[in-house]
């Protein structure tokens, strides 16, 4: 696992009427900090990637549909420098992805239907700054292909 990246599966609690998921708590060992939170979508297929951020931690939670959620360490100072790791997480596998800092992060809808992700982060996204750092998702920098793996 890169430095710093944590995940926490995520407590499903399913009664006659539906289901209630808790996803972050401020008591959970994994709780940083508030900063906003917002949900956002993926149409089937569609690549979003690459990206990472100086400042503010994601924690992801996809909360319809399908993902494959790829990281990669560029950060100089890490122990897991050039590292990826892959995650699925939707409805097969509840589970809250947390991405520090220094760690570029994307994902691929791999459902049939367009999917949603909620993003709880550490910190209120910045109009006039950004803290986003970009790079195409078909970069040769990264050591990752989001073709479908067959066999």
């Amino acid at each position: 696992m890169i430095e710093g990246v944590k995940t926490k599966k995520l407590r499903v609690i399913p009664d006659e009427r539906g289901q209630l998921t808790e996803m972050l708590r401020s008591d959970d060992e994994i709780f940083i900090k508030f900063g906003q939170c917002y949900v956002t979508t993926t149409y089937p297929g569609v690549v979003k990637a690459w990206h990472y951020h100086k400042i503010q931690t994601d924690n992801f939670i996809a909360v319809k549909g399908m993902f494959k959620v790829a990281l990669y360490d560029s950060r100089e100072e890490s122990p897991t420098k050039g590292e990826v790791n892959e995650f699925f997480l939707g409805d097969h596998n509840p589970m809250l992805l947390q991405i520090p800092p220094g760690i570029y992060h994307g994902w691929k809808c791999i459902g049939e239907e367009e999917g949603f992700v909620v993003n709880v982060s550490t910190e209120c996204y910045n109009y006039s700054e950004p803290d986003e750092f970009r790079l195409p998702f078909d970069t040769d920098e990264i050591p990752y292909d989001w073709d479908i793996k067959m066999g």
